[in-house]
């Protein structure tokens, strides 16, 4: 049974764009803040500020405004953008190599500053190096079966470490001295500081694109086989039960306590509470799914659209509604962590109220008591 849990808004359009130029295909996106940049297939990045208005009745609407874009100088697509806010720098991925550049006016850092040889790279967002004016930055590189480590601060980059892997890594993420790796035949869990390597679980990336993602202090949620969303910590265990997905997912996003999905057709929410499907969205031609600090964004080639989440008070009194008191319970006792303690409890004790009545109501009687105490 379905929950309304997200609201699919649209953020960008396509004629903001690229107007009638239709050969103009949306590569990537980062979202920092309002801060909003788009990597194209022509070689230019686009930034928008997004300003986010509430109408009375509740509705969440997102006017973007253009402030700028920029050609790269290649014939090459933007293949991927991070930002470094405390740099106020954009990481931007485009024919191997990494470049800086400026946020606000998107120019490159004077010193031309830049990693070569990357075929793909991610973030470390939990760094162990304790620098504020540094970020930490893991490159698949193009040298077989490798990975490196790189210190990038406001003007100048250092490499810290270069690892290699028994397969060739094709998806990774990071947390401390960890590393979660999607290799050809198996994901793994590899220490760079010890070199201490765990194999979690096989699967074939020739096959199926992986998914890597780090979703919270130590722990990854990946594509596991059998259409699995499989959670993993460093230590090589799962803490939580895994998700049932489609066979053919290749985006996901997290947003408490909602794990996202997206395959060719659908966008599917699942709770990680009790691991079922809550919500279907049709959603066809997206190619991109990613979560900025609580923001999940979707793109296909030509648009950009928003996931908004229904509060969660609202998403519970729902399910109260449709007396599926189980899993509004188990909602609002997952809701402890996104709402302050004091209006938590008068909200808890207002739920198991109304859940009691429903119970009672329903001549379940001994559940009813329970509740009620």
């Amino acid at each position: 049974m379905s929950v309304k849990a997200f609201k699919l808004v649209s953020a960008v359009e396509r004629e903001m764009l690229m107007g009638d130029k239709n050969y103009i295909n949306i590569e990537c996106i980062e979202c920092c803040g309002k801060n909003l940049y788009i990597g194209t297939n022509d070689c230019f990045i686009y930034h928008f500020l997004l300003d986010e208005k509430v109408s009375t009745a509740g509705k969440v609407t997102f006017a973007a405004t253009k402030q700028l874009h920029k050609y790269l100088g290649l014939k090459k697509p933007v293949s991927e953008l991070k930002a470094a806010s405390a740099l106020t720098r954009l990481l931007v991925l485009c024919d191997n190599t990494i470049t800086l550049v400026n946020m606000i006016n998107l120019e490159p850092v004077p010193t031309g500053a830049r990693i070569k040889g990357a075929v793909t790279f991610t973030l470390n967002e939990n760094p162990v190096s304790g620098d504020p004016f540094c970020v930490e930055v893991c490159i698949i590189s193009v040298k077989r079966r490798t990975i490196q480590m790189f210190m990038v601060f406001e003007d100048r980059v250092q490499i810290v470490k270069e690892v290699f892997t028994p397969e060739q890594p094709c998806a990774v993420a990071v947390d401390g001295y960890y590393l979660c790796l999607a290799l050809t035949t198996q994901y793994i869990i590899l220490n760079y500081n010890t070199g201490v390597s765990q194999d979690l679980f096989p699967y074939c990336s020739d096959e199926k694109r992986p998914i890597v993602k780090r979703i919270g202090r130590q722990e990854f949620l990946l594509a596991g086989p059998g259409g699995l969303g499989m959670f993993a910590t460093v230590d090589g265990i799962s803490q939580r039960a895994p998700v049932h997905w489609s066979e053919n997912v290749f985006g996901a996003a997290l947003c408490f306590p909602y794990v996202v999905a997206l395959d060719d057709e659908f966008i599917t929410v699942h709770s990680m509470l009790d691991q079922q499907q809550k919500q279907t969205l049709p959603f066809k031609e997206g190619h991109i799914l990613q979560d900025f600090e609580g923001k999940v964004i979707v793109a296909t080639n030509k648009g950009v659209y928003i996931l908004v989440p229904l509060p969660l008070e609202k998403q519970i009194q729902d399910l109260l509604a449709s007396h599926r008191v189980e899993e509004a319970l188990v909602l609002a006792k997952g809701a402890r962590r996104n709402i302050p303690k004091e209006k938590f409890q008068v909200m808890y004790k207002r739920i198991l109220q109304q859940a009691g009545f429903i119970q009672f109501a329903q001549l379940q009687f001994l559940e009813a008591k329970e509740l009620f105490r």
